[in-house]
């Protein structure tokens, strides 16, 4: 984590800071909207770290409607390691949602806006058919899910 920090620095992002060691990232930017970052972001880690990754990149104002939109808060309050925020690279189209719903037989729920679904696991994430792999094949998008401890500890780490 300390060499993708220092590679922010680089790039001339600002104090940029890292929460556990899965890769999440908070700093601040010079400018640019969240789709130049990630092509930045990506486009020099590849350059300079020789590591092709996507980067999924939200603002201040996205990230707190993230947590103000959450269609479970129920789940959040009493159950939130079992409530996960999948980012998703772009905007499914609802078609593709449906089909996502579709193909998960289980008891998980899954809600849908902008580039987030929120998908909660009432039986637990480990033994679940809704997976990672599952949801980027149904809306052919790149994701990745932090669940809501997570979110919440990184508007925390971004004082949101």
């Amino acid at each position: 984590m300390a060499v993708l920090r220092q590679h922010l620095t680089d790039l001339g992002m600002g104090d940029p800071r890292t929460l556990l060691q899965s890769g999440n990232l908070v700093f601040k930017s010079p400018a640019g909207t969240e789709a130049e970052l990630e092509a930045l972001l990506e486009a020099e880690t590849e350059r300079r770290l020789g590591l092709r990754t996507d980067f999924l990149v939200r603002g201040a104002r996205e990230w707190s409607s993230v947590i103000a939109k959450n269609p479970f808060p129920e789940e959040a309050d009493g159950d939130p390691s079992h409530l996960c925020v999948v980012f998703l690279k772009s905007a499914p189209g609802d078609e593709m949602v449906r089909s996502l719903v579709a193909a998960v037989p289980g008891p998980e729920r899954i809600s849908a806006f902008g580039r987030h679904l929120f998908a909660y696991y009432p039986e637990g994430i480990a033994g679940s058919r809704l997976t990672i792999s599952l949801i980027e094949r149904r809306l052919l998008i790149r994701s990745t899910a932090r669940n809501w401890n997570t979110v919440l500890k990184l508007a925390e780490l971004a004082r949101l």
